[in-house]
């Protein structure tokens, strides 16, 4: 079966123990041979059956592919982690730690420890954005509602930018001020890029400094003229608060970068040819770091 249509009774095959999970992360993250630091060489090594480690077959000096891992010092098994990382995947909005409680039987706390390390796999370092680029600014949380402005007190402002038919960075930023919103995009768009953004003030610049410049005017009920509009971004946007509203109902600032990075990294792995578990799982290896 493709890996795109990997389903429970896959993963159930797939790791069905703690050993299974152990031995596609010792061969996910080291080669056939492992550099051994006592003999200095690459060499063989074996599984130690009791521990979560591999030992040299010349001088049994022992690794463990766990180490600098999200895994690392932790009593859960394997297999929940692995498990939970599936949960997280495979549905389209996430999911939150209380559902991860749940299905695993853990604490709460250690649903919600899990919950935020696995979301640590998602942050990425998106390459520049080229071709046509949509920028658009919103506004997340907070008790109350409205647009720009007075509008948006209590929320948290979020700055975006996406390639047509690409990918998509957004980040946390403090207001939405021109010295804010135009190193982002400088730091983030190709300046031969063609931008497209709404009429908002904090954008004037932009073709000063070198972009072609095109907007569209929502002040005037204009969401699309030809091929100028910002649908992609506000569609990545809908597909965030959605997911906020529906699954977390509410996030507070200090994590919400954690959950923009989860939907950024959905949208930018949504044409992968593999599951998205294992776009998942692919980050261990990205995120594992010398211990």
């Amino acid at each position: 079966m493709s890996q795109l249509n990997y389903t429970i009774n896959n993963f159930n095959q797939d790791f069905p123990d703690d050993n299974a999970c152990l031995e596609w992360l010792r061969s996910k993250l080291y080669p056939a041979k492992i550099y051994c630091l006592k003999c200095n060489k690459p060499t063989k090594h074996h599984r130690i059956r009791t521990r979560k480690v591999y030992g040299c077959d010349i001088c049994g000096h022992q690794i463990s592919p766990t180490a600098g891992t999200i895994f690392h010092d932790s009593s859960t098994s394997l297999r929940l982690w692995f498990y939970s990382i599936h949960l997280m995947s495979t549905t389209r909005c996430g999911i939150s730690a209380k559902q991860i409680q749940r299905e695993t039987g853990v604490t709460y706390k250690t649903a919600w420890r899990m919950f935020r390390q696995i979301r640590t796999l998602l942050q990425e370092d998106t390459e520049i954005l080229t071709g046509e680029v949509e920028v658009d600014e919103t506004y997340v949380g907070g008790k109350k509602h409205g647009k720009r402005g007075r509008g948006a007190e209590g929320k948290a402002k979020v700055i975006g930018a996406v390639q047509r038919n690409g990918k998509v960075i957004a980040q946390v930023i403090p207001d939405v001020k021109r010295n804010t919103l135009v190193p982002f995009v400088n730091r983030k768009v190709d300046i031969k890029a063609t931008l497209y953004t709404d009429e908002f003030p904090s954008y004037d610049t932009m073709e000063r400094i070198g972009y072609k410049h095109l907007r569209i005017a929502h002040h005037a009920k204009e969401y699309a003229r030809g091929n100028i509009h910002t649908n992609s971004i506000e569609g990545f946007w809908s597909l965030l608060k959605r997911g906020i509203g529906g699954v977390y109902h509410s996030v507070s600032k200090k994590y919400l970068q954690s959950y923009i990075n989860e939907y950024g990294f959905r949208y930018n792995h949504r044409k992968d040819r593999k599951s998205m578990f294992h776009s998942f799982l692919e980050q261990l290896a990205e995120k594992k770091v010398l211990i």
